[in-house]
């Protein structure tokens, strides 16, 4: 095992892992308003969001497929909009006078709106898939290397979000609390905006390219290549 190529590996996953994002800010603001006990079924929720996104770059890493980065951009403009959901609804109910509003408060984040942020974003399979190959001679095996570079992703994954957990609960008073959870809830309708307006941009773009190439160019270079074939029949 190459220990030093390793350690580079848990170093780059902590800083990403750390970094502030949808899940971090989901994290924070369900332990700032639903309690620990909340938020770790949420870090859970993310933590399987991360293996199946990780098992899916994994396949095709081992297969060699492609997938059409169109779809991934769709499904993450709908993952934008929930996201986007989830804040507005937030901020509103942390705002909220009325009793209702705080019990609502307190029953948000869980396993289920983890998982659902988690994957709300499936180009993160293609980070998996571009990241993995920089540590993949950590085992003189491809498929050992990428299950422990799973499996330690993984443990940082939990063990992280644990200790944010564990942070925002011991040092947050009631009116931090509050501040806390108005601050994640901004951040999460700020990141979800700015992931819809980039995706509809990319969108947009490829459309654009799309009808620039046209199919009359795609028959040129589908004959230019050889694997163009008569749509209208032989003549006689």
């Amino acid at each position: 095992m190459n220990t030093a190529l390793l350690l580079t590996y848990v170093l780059t996953v902590t800083l990403l892992i750390a970094t502030p994002g949808p899940v971090v800010a989901l994290v924070i603001h369900t332990a700032a308003t639903g309690g620990r006990r909340q938020a770790l079924l949420t870090a859970l929720g993310t933590n399987g969001a991360s293996l199946v996104l990780i098992a899916m770059a994994a396949s095709l890493i081992l297969t060699s497929a492609v997938i059409d980065p169109r779809w991934l951009t769709l499904v993450s403009v709908l993952g934008c909009l929930f996201i986007g959901y989830r804040a507005a609804c937030s901020l509103r109910q942390t705002v909220a006078p009325t009793a209702d509003a705080a019990m609502t408060v307190s029953g948000q984040g869980g396993l289920w709106q983890g998982f659902a942020i988690g994957v709300s974003n499936p180009k993160d399979i293609l980070f998996f898939v571009a990241l993995f190959p920089q540590f993949i001679q950590i085992t003189s095996q491809v498929s050992h290397s990428l299950l422990l570079l799973s499996l330690v992703w993984l443990m940082l994954d939990i063990a992280i979000l644990g200790l944010l957990i564990l942070l925002t609960n011991k040092l947050a008073t009631p009116r931090r609390q509050q501040l806390i959870s108005l601050t994640s809830g901004a951040l999460l309708l700020v990141m979800a905006a700015m992931g819809l307006l980039y995706n509809l941009h990319t969108l947009w773009l490829d459309g654009f390219m799309a009808f620039e190439t046209g199919p009359t160019t795609g028959r040129m270079l589908e004959s230019m290549t050889g694997t163009f074939e008569p749509h209208y029949g032989q003549l006689a």
